[in-house]
């Protein structure tokens, strides 16, 4: 069959257009991270508190170096009062930190503190140390405890976009997060998972597991 011009110009066109609503209709891809950008804010806005590399020296202050990007992201996201919403992560230490940072700029950060070496921690409690590999590695069944392994990795490596690295973090930093989990002062858990691990455990236990977790490597 053969087509005049008035023809062949209408197909092209449908042709064009067809493609064109199929684009329009696919979601924008998100630009890949930057991890030098994240590096120049780091040395501007966080170093003070955690290290130009995430390596943080003051123990109440967590480590970020290795941690994972997904996670990191999730956290400063938390901690941004959006539209005079109350922020999902109540602290107004890190509000003031995010508050001029864009999702990109996030996302350039989290991707720069997870590309950085991790330094190892140590456990510190020898008392302790067998109560905190107990529960790590085997929960406290009769609590209803999952082993903390089961979610963290036996390394404390974590699990990318669902659980964050806990290896070689502050003890002082797990056991105040653990602390803050218990009471519901922090409550930016999925399915309040955390809160609901954190509020059978005691302050011994925590102090444990978070000693614990500060020697894996």
């Amino acid at each position: 069959m053969k087509y005049g011009m008035k023809h062949l110009l209408a197909l092209v066109a449908a042709i064009t257009c067809a493609g064109a609503a199929i684009a329009a209709d696919a979601p924008a891809k998100a630009a890949k991270p930057d991890a030098g950008k994240g590096q120049t804010i780091a040395t501007q806005v966080c170093a003070a508190c955690h290290a130009a590399d995430g390596n943080s020296t003051i123990t109440i202050n967590p480590k970020l170096a290795g941690q994972i990007p997904d996670y990191i992201y999730k956290q400063l996201a938390n901690f941004k009062v959006e539209a005079g919403k109350k922020a999902e992560r109540d602290n107004a230490v890190m509000a003031g930190m995010v508050a001029n940072l864009s999702k990109e700029d996030m996302r350039n950060l989290a991707a720069y503190f997870g590309s950085q070496k991790a330094k190892d921690g140590a456990a510190r409690n020898k008392e302790l140390i067998t109560l905190g590999q107990k529960i790590w590695r085997g929960g406290i069944a009769e609590k209803g405890v999952a082993a903390c392994a089961s979610c963290h990795g036996a390394s404390g490596a974590g699990v990318p976009a669902q659980y964050p690295r806990l290896a070689g973090q502050h003890a002082e930093y797990t056991e105040s997060q653990l602390k803050a989990w218990r009471t519901g002062q922090r409550a930016n858990d999925p399915a309040k998972m955390m809160r609901m691990i954190a509020v059978k455990l005691s302050d011994r236990e925590i102090q444990a597991v978070s000693d614990y977790a500060a020697g894996l490597r």
